[in-house]
């Protein structure tokens, strides 16, 4: 369904209509004898606009939802060979298919099959080079101006990831928890002070880097948690599992933007307690999850960047986009886990 969902059907028509307009006169090229007779002439050209309909769209939607299944830009060799399995396999099946309906549905007699389906793989591959040919060259001007315009957003994420975290509320937040975990506890003031030293060497870590393991983002987001809940105690409510999938990639400091964010537009308190879930998704997507208790925040305190850089990313990584639902009594961000061949 989601191959279909990408198909233009008003353009299909009007391709579909100037083919059958082209492809039916056409036939007086193969039988100018057909034209001796209107009968004659009108059938075969409905048979030739019929045919030249199956090969030229029926190929290019074969070669279109390969594309869509296995960009060219992403395995440009496996892409090839299943273009070519795919005119081998759709062509003939098409063009005999059609003599099937013809012989013994109109007893019209399209000749020689074997001819037939001979001449039919031969016109495809010209058709399949031709549409594949044009294909490759538009993945691969859509690549150069993606690439170019990821090189901006990604300066822009980075910029704004790293303000988020070194900003001077953070700080300030984390250093007056501090001022008061020092005259009540000790022990927990050190272990305060360690895990502030491990959020911010994470950010300096991982500001070249475009993904790290789940494993590796959830150890800094453990570490920011302890923070957040040393300040807000038992009014912040967190619930993870991620067992077994540890090893999943996503852009680094995305799990804790989120998080971020809940805790900045969301209340606070003891009797309404922020609990944020952190769950997989069949095995591909990272869930997160908050119940809604919204603040009043000021328009040009609440951008959205955050979330639109987490997004930007991902456009540059995955073809499968963040999912954001924003349900009456929840908040909730879907990431998608992404598996690299080492």
């Amino acid at each position: 369904m989601g191959y279909l969902k990408t198909i233009n059907w008003k353009r299909e028509l009007k391709e579909t209509a100037l083919i059958a307009l082209l492809g039916g006169p056409s036939v007086y090229f193969w039988c100018t004898s057909c034209f001796n007779n209107w009968d004659v002439a009108l059938a075969s050209m409905i048979v030739s606009a019929v045919q030249w309909i199956l090969l030229w769209q029926g190929n290019a939607h074969v070669s279109t939802y390969l594309s869509y299944k296995i960009p060219w830009l992403e395995n440009p060799s496996k892409r090839f060979l299943l273009g070519v399995v795919g005119v081998i396999v759709y062509t003939p099946l098409a063009v005999y298919s059609l003599y099937l309906v013809l012989k013994y549905g109109f007893d019209i007699d399209m000749g020689d099959i074997k001819w037939t389906l001979l001449i039919s793989v031969g016109i495809t591959f010209v058709i399949s080079f031709f549409l594949n040919s044009v294909e490759f060259l538009k993945n691969w001007k859509k690549a150069s101006l993606d690439a170019e315009r990821l090189k901006k957003e990604q300066m822009e994420a980075k910029y704004e990831t790293l303000k988020n975290q070194v900003n001077p509320h953070f700080l300030f937040n984390s250093l007056n928890a501090l001022t008061n975990l020092v005259y009540e506890d000790q022990d927990q003031a050190a272990k305060f002070i360690r895990e502030l030293s491990k959020v911010y060497r994470y950010v300096l870590d991982t500001r070249a880097q475009e993904v790290v393991s789940l494993q590796t983002e959830m150890e800094f987001v453990n570490s920011y948690l302890f923070l957040q809940k040393i300040r807000f105690d038992e009014k912040l409510q967190l619930n993870i599992s991620i067992e077994g999938f540890e090893q999943k990639m996503l852009p680094p400091m995305a799990v804790q933007m989120l998080l971020e964010n809940a805790i900045k537009h969301n209340i606070i308190a003891e009797e309404e307690p922020l609990t944020i879930h952190i769950e997989i998704e069949n095995g591909e997507k990272l869930v997160i999850r908050n119940n809604l208790q919204k603040k009043n925040i000021p328009l040009e305190e609440s951008s959205g960047m955050g979330l639109s850089n987490i997004k930007s990313r991902y456009e540059f990584l995955s073809p499968i986009r963040v999912e954001v639902i924003d349900g009456p009594s929840e908040f909730i961000v879907k990431l998608p886990l992404l598996a690299f061949e080492k």
